[in-house]
């Protein structure tokens, strides 16, 4: 079992995202929407703590700042990387990680288009994923706690609007 903590991308953005992932990485789209990882498996072992913490969130609303699509994983997976300076995602975090004894680290958001676990891309597939025009910003209301069993579906546990 895995548990993360997951901004899934609202429909509104998804047309060339969704296209993508459904054309390319059909497993993955099965499993899970398109989403920015939140907080990792590792990062919420304290789970009371952290449902405590995203009870007594006072945010409103995080938008998410994309630059380029990239290959990553020697060159099998495909991701939208998030500019390097979304303060708002790292500040979102410290405060759902608060008091947990857990070593606050900086991930690079981003939106995986192509796992490379269940795909591979091409050059050929790579030059077409350029030419689409991606949401350059993403704001998110919903942090969802989601659960996935051996490899089935991701699950929705709890929701916590922001």
């Amino acid at each position: 079992m895995r548990r993360q903590l997951t901004l899934l991308v609202n429909k509104m953005y998804t047309k060339e995202i969704e296209a993508i992932r459904r054309k390319y990485n059909p497993v993955q789209y099965a499993l899970i929407n398109a989403h920015v990882t939140l907080c990792r498996e590792d990062e919420i072992q304290d789970i009371q703590q952290i449902l405590e913490n995203l009870k007594n969130l006072n945010q409103k609303l995080i938008t998410i700042s994309f630059e380029k699509v990239e290959r990553f994983s020697d060159g099998k997976g495909v991701l939208i990387s998030a500019h390097e300076h979304n303060t708002g995602y790292h500040a979102l975090r410290k405060k759902i990680l608060e008091n947990t004894n857990q070593e606050i680290r900086f991930p690079k958001p981003h939106i995986t288009l192509m796992h490379p676990e269940n795909s591979t891309c091409t050059d050929e597939i790579f030059e077409e994923i350029q030419q689409l025009k991606f949401p350059k910003t993403i704001t998110f209301n919903i942090i969802s706690l989601i659960e996935q069993f051996n490899t089935g579906k991701w699950k929705i546990l709890q929701q916590f609007r922001i």
